[in-house]
């Protein structure tokens, strides 16, 4: 299929996402496309290990396609949850793949982008790295394994990710666990060479260098106190209290969906605790099942996405309004239709 694009070189599997015009944005097609690929090249012998990068200069992935999605809750569709199941079970394949799992994370990786590349064993990001889960941003809530992700950051700094939905740097995405290696983007064909006649460490050891300084980092002290809160509300409270860089945060915060902002702190919080990555994308499907069938997440992707407005309509609009039944019901069991796996 056209939309993504396959081979195999001296050994390496390579995946390219191709829709670049869309930011190689993923659709269900092209995931279970990967899902055959991967499983197939897991018993190759002829395979040593796999690479996903995506076309064009603008990014590796930017997502799922929001705009499809947006079809689908607005017609009270179920497409967005055979997506997802799908989906999910790529994210978890890619944790424990067997062969070495090399992703390219170089320019915009998110939402989706993340969960091809972060679960992965050899994460690569450069300079022009930006790395992040904007989900509170549309009424949702971060998924492919992005509450797992970023519940294991160093101190609150996912907390701060997922609330904020800001992007973060390579040395950023290195210092908080979703990426292992620096490599600038001139010498990311250099690389590809070296894989040709090394194993995928040997490669790296010989091109990658040192991370340049995590700015992230140097925020921990105020990102740790103000997100250690146990409410949003607190959090916001506490962020006022703090620097400029702390009233900044509360700035961005106080625009996201208040639904979607509480929902995301107790999922990051329950996620922290829980053994495994499926345990916590078995989670996610649950949260993502509900914000399907919510008007909130129909709103947040026409004024983010559709109309680009930039000014959704909140319903609750205030933190004040969304009581424990509301996010209770996010985390609420699915039946026969949890997620297992498997893909429906």
């Amino acid at each position: 299929m056209n939309d993504v694009q396959f081979l195999v070189h001296s050994g390496i599997g390579r995946i390219t996402l191709n829709r670049p015009r869309a930011l190689n944005s993923l659709n269900h097609e092209m995931v279970l496309a990967m899902l055959e690929h991967l499983e197939a090249w897991r018993a190759d012998p002829g395979v040593r290990a796999v690479l996903i990068d995506g076309a064009g200069d603008r990014g590796l992935c930017a997502g799922g396609d929001i705009r499809a999605i947006y079809d689908d809750a607005r017609g009270g569709g179920t497409a967005s949850l055979r997506f997802w199941a799908d989906e999910y079970r790529l994210n978890a394949l890619i944790s424990r793949y067997p062969k070495p799992y090399l992703a390219l994370m170089d320019g915009l990786v998110m939402g989706g982008g993340v969960g091809v590349s972060a679960h992965g064993s050899h994460r690569i990001v450069t300079e022009r790295s930006r790395v992040g889960m904007p989900e509170t941003g549309i009424g949702f809530v971060p998924d492919v394994g992005g509450t797992y992700l970023l519940s294991r950051t160093p101190g609150e700094l996912g907390t701060h990710i997922a609330l904020t939905a800001g992007s973060i740097s390579g040395p950023d995405a290195i210092h908080c666990g979703l990426a292992d290696h620096f490599v600038p983007s001139e010498r990311i064909p250099d690389l590809l060479d070296a894989l040709a006649s090394r194993t995928p460490d040997a490669a790296l050891e010989l091109i990658a260098e040192p991370a340049p300084p995590s700015a992230l980092a140097k925020d921990a002290d105020w990102i740790d106190h103000c997100y250690a809160a146990d409410t949003v509300e607190e959090i916001l409270a506490r962020l006022h209290a703090g620097g400029d860089a702390a009233a900044t945060a509360a700035k961005e915060i106080e625009a996201k969906s208040p639904t979607a902002l509480k929902v995301t702190l107790r999922a990051l919080r329950s996620a922290a605790v829980m053994s495994d990555l499926e345990t916590v994308l078995a989670q996610e499907y649950r949260i993502a099942a509900h914000a399907l069938a919510s008007a909130e997440f129909v709103e947040g992707i026409r004024a983010q996405i559709i109309d680009k407005d930039r000014s959704p309509k909140w319903s609750p609009a205030t933190l004040s309004e969304v009581d424990g039944e509301l996010v209770d019901a996010y985390f609420t069991d699915l039946g026969q239709a949890e997620w297992n796996g498997v893909g429906r």
